[in-house]
């Protein structure tokens, strides 16, 4: 078990340079995501063909999978509009919220018993998110996005859970990756419609970008997340990820600057966050302890 926390956590820190693409890269929220799941998707393509993965399924197998896809490329969409219309630490610290939205969904997706500890866990990453909301009024808009962002992230957890039952992590995410360009590309002519972008093609730096963004923090990343969850609950993994903040915001204060954008609030609401996640890895230790005793 500990090995899998530690595995995990070394995948929220290569997460954790999510944020910092975002920024780096000149596209807008939508181009943005659209490049980074068709980039996974090509891919994913290659690493199934390089492990020899038996990759035949029913077409409404990889349908459903494909679904949960369009999950993920939607709260990427916010997430990255929260960066653009405030910063890297905004984004990625209101995307803890999604161990709430677990919290809450989980028990009624799965119809299992609601766990308090959860609630409570959850809470504090609330408080933290509460105090955050009233550092600068001007980021409000980025702040609101980045909350509803999470929240398709804890559906895509979930429904990965059921997933990881029957079918290969890699072949999961290459269909999920498909389902995402897929879906998201019939809706963003309309998108740019309202949304207009300035360059509709990445440049060659952008493209690099977007292939490390591609390659390390979506195809490494939820390639692990996907088979730890074999291993480890969707709401642990959840909460997990508000780790990322902790290294995607040392990352923008040392190279964007950003310390200079927040004030104390923000740092008391940070060590809420980063409390809920403490007080969960002792927990979970202490039951996977109880289990094998």
């Amino acid at each position: 078990m500990k090995k899998s926390y530690l595995i995990l956590h070394i995948a929220v820190i290569f997460l954790g340079f999510s944020g910092v693409f975002g920024k780096l890269i000149s596209l807008n929220e939508g181009l943005l995501t659209w490049y980074r799941v068709f980039f996974s998707a090509v891919i994913l393509f290659f690493v199934l063909k390089w492990f020899r993965i038996n990759n035949y399924i029913h077409f409404k197998e990889k349908l459903a999978i494909a679904k949960v896809g369009t999950l993920i490329t939607l709260s990427w969409v916010l997430f990255y509009a929260s960066i653009k219309y405030s910063n890297i630490s905004i984004g990625v610290v209101c995307y803890c919220m999604a161990s709430f939205f677990t919290a809450v969904f989980e028990p009624l997706i799965n119809k299992q018993k609601f766990r308090p500890s959860e609630f409570l866990l959850s809470a504090l990453t609330m408080v933290g998110i509460g105090l955050i909301f009233h550092f600068d009024t001007s980021y409000r808009l980025g702040i609101l996005l980045g909350v509803i962002s999470p929240l398709f992230a804890s559906l895509y957890t979930i429904y990965n859970e059921r997933l990881v039952k029957s079918y290969d992590s890699k072949q999961i995410n290459y269909y999920q990756m498909i389902g995402g360009t897929i879906g998201l590309g019939m809706v963003l002519p309309v998108y740019l419609h309202f949304f207009p972008a300035e360059n509709l093609i990445p440049d060659m730096k952008d493209t690099l970008y977007l292939i490390l963004l591609s390659f390390f923090c979506t195809v490494g990343v939820y390639v692990t997340f996907t088979e730890l969850l074999k291993k480890v609950s969707a709401f642990t993994v959840s909460l997990s990820l508000n780790l990322e903040p902790v290294y995607a915001i040392i990352i923008a204060f040392l190279f964007f600057g950003e310390s200079k954008e927040v004030n104390f609030s923000f740092y008391i609401g940070l060590f809420f966050v980063m409390l809920s996640v403490i007080l969960q890895t002792i927990i979970s230790i202490r039951k996977g302890k109880a289990v094998r005793q």
